[in-house]
This record gives structure tokens, sequence and C-alpha cells, in this order.
């Protein structure tokens, strides 16, 4: 790794037995669930950023099945984030961690497009003690949920304690649990979606579940409710994919209720702007006391109008 780059954070898998032969830039590029482009992911070739089974390797070199790759991510390109009174909804704080019930339609952090009005402009004005892991454009954000869906987020206000939560994130054991809407009967009341999930070949913006390029992904639920053509669902994340829940609700064929991306394409309007999908339950080690912590918030107004309609039709 060139000397002056500060990685942010690593990614790293095993090559599946379809992806044997490709190019490792490619494979990287589609594999990634950040949106970057090959160029790019050349140039993290060039600087050293990424490795197989332990060795840099240049940008032409074919994977083979059962090969280790390791992306060292660089640190978001340094750019000015202002604090702004952005409304938000702390539920708890404390000089370690903050929690947050984001609103549906708020981004998490600046990004082209969104570079005011986020999660992190609003952090940045409530508290000035995030950590700085994930550089100037995401401080303390840890994870992070979909801008159209609410719920729990929870933020680092320390080097130390984003790790903690960091390696807890990866291992697993935080408690994620969704409730969401989605559309048809459910005819089971318990299961597990277990499919990998990875880029969409038609469309990068996208994911899918695919053996190619991906990743595992485990999505477990139970049945709350079922109101007509309908299903109210509580779903518990084993992994955290990008669009984890979305992409697995569509591949069993229960579209969440007003997804614009993987929902039914002549669904009718249902009063909600986005996925009915909300973070309801957050729960994790406290890295400081090093106690079990969890956190609840309710339906948003949006997601219980829309229940009221469905019971009275």
């Amino acid at each position: 790794m060139a000397p002056d780059i500060i990685a942010s954070r690593s990614e790293d898998w095993t090559v599946a037995v379809e992806s044997a032969g490709e190019r490792i830039d490619k494979l990287v590029t589609d594999t990634l669930e950040e949106d970057v482009s090959r160029s790019q992911v050349q140039m993290w070739i060039k600087d050293g950023l990424v490795s197989v089974n332990g060795t840099p390797v240049k940008a032409n070199y074919k994977v083979q099945s059962g090969d280790r790759v390791e992306v060292s991510i660089p640190e978001p390109v340094e750019l000015e984030v202002a604090a702004e009174p952005v409304p938000l909804d702390i539920v708890y704080q404390d000089s370690d961690v903050v929690v947050i019930n984001k609103a549906r339609g708020m981004v998490v952090h600046p990004a082209p497009g969104h570079y005011s009005g986020t999660v992190v402009n609003g952090l940045l004005y409530h508290c000035n003690d995030l950590s700085g892991i994930n550089g100037v454009l995401r401080p303390g954000i840890v994870h992070r949920i979909d801008k159209d869906t609410s719920g729990l987020l929870m933020a680092a206000k320390n080097d130390k304690a984003h790790a903690a939560l960091a390696a807890q994130l990866k291992a697993h054991t935080v408690t994620r649990k969704y409730i969401a809407i989605v559309n048809g009967n459910i005819p089971h009341d318990k299961g597990t979606i277990d499919a990998p999930i990875g880029r969409d070949a038609s469309d990068r913006k996208l994911f899918t579940v695919t053996e190619r390029n991906s990743k595992r992904a485990v999505t477990h639920f139970a049945v709350l409710e079922r109101i007509g053509n309908f299903t109210v669902l509580e779903l518990m994340l084993e992994t955290g994919r990008t669009h984890q829940i979305r992409v697995h609700m569509k591949y069993i064929g229960h579209p969440l209720v007003g997804d614009p991306a993987y929902g039914r394409v002549k669904e009718k309007n249902q009063g909600i702007t986005g996925q009915a999908l909300h973070a309801a339950v957050l729960g994790f080690i406290h890295p400081r006391t090093e106690e079990y912590v969890e956190f609840t918030a309710p339906l948003p107004d949006d997601m219980e109008a829309l229940l009221r309609r469905l019971r009275s039709m």
C-alpha cells in the first residue's frame, strides 16, 4: 500500500467457482457494494490496495476458485461537510454512541446529489465528537440504512467505539429487526432466506440474488399479520448486504410495498414514499460498559396509516 494512502476499512472474500478466470479488476468492481468504476479499482490495484492470498497483484491477474481477495478501501475524498440544524430524532446518546431514529427520505451520509440535509450534516450539528474512522464524508457512521427506509441507526463518537461496533457488525452479533409490509400472502409463519447477493449484471445500481461475484446473505422472517393480499413481517438480519431485505423479498416473490427499485411495476400507490420498511429494533454490546443495550422505534406515521387503510379494506 502506498505510504500516503489511509484505508478506512477492508473487504475480503473467497472467489467462487463461477468467477474463476475473471480479471481481478473486474471481479472487485462487480463484487464491492460501493458504486466504484473499474478505472478506480485499477488505481487501487496500482497503489497496492488489492491483494490475492496476501500478495498484491496486477489488474490483469486472473483469479482462481478459492483465492482469497482482500481490498483496502481508501478514505472518502476530503470534502467540506457542513454542520446543519437538521432535525434528528435522537433516541440515545452518551460519550461513545449515538442512536437515532432516521426519517424516511433522509440520506445517511453525503454523496453526489446529496451533500446537505443528511444524517451526517445533522450529527455534526448535534455532536462535536464523532469518530473519524470513516473520513470526513461519513464521520461516526458505522452502518447505514437506505434513504427510503426509516428507523434506528447507530453512530460512534470516538474511534475505539467505532472499531468495537464495526467488529460486532462483522461478527453478525448486532441485533437488527425490521418491520415490513409486503405484497402477497406468505403461507409460512416463519422462514429463513439464505441466498447470496451481488450486483445486478444489467444495472450496477441494483442488486440481485446470484452466485456470481456475490456474498452470502441471510434474512430471517416471521409473519406478524396477514391482511388480505398483504403480509406484515418482522425480519432479522444475520448479514448486512446492501438492499438485502428488499432483494430477498423480491426473490421469494413478495416485494416490499412501495419499493421503487424492487417492487411491482404496476403496484397501486399506497400513499407511502419509498418502501414500507422500518428498522424497529437495534441492539449491541456497549463499547465501554460491555453490557448489551437494545433500542426500539415505533412505526412511522405513514406505515401506521397504511396498515389502518389495509385493515379497513
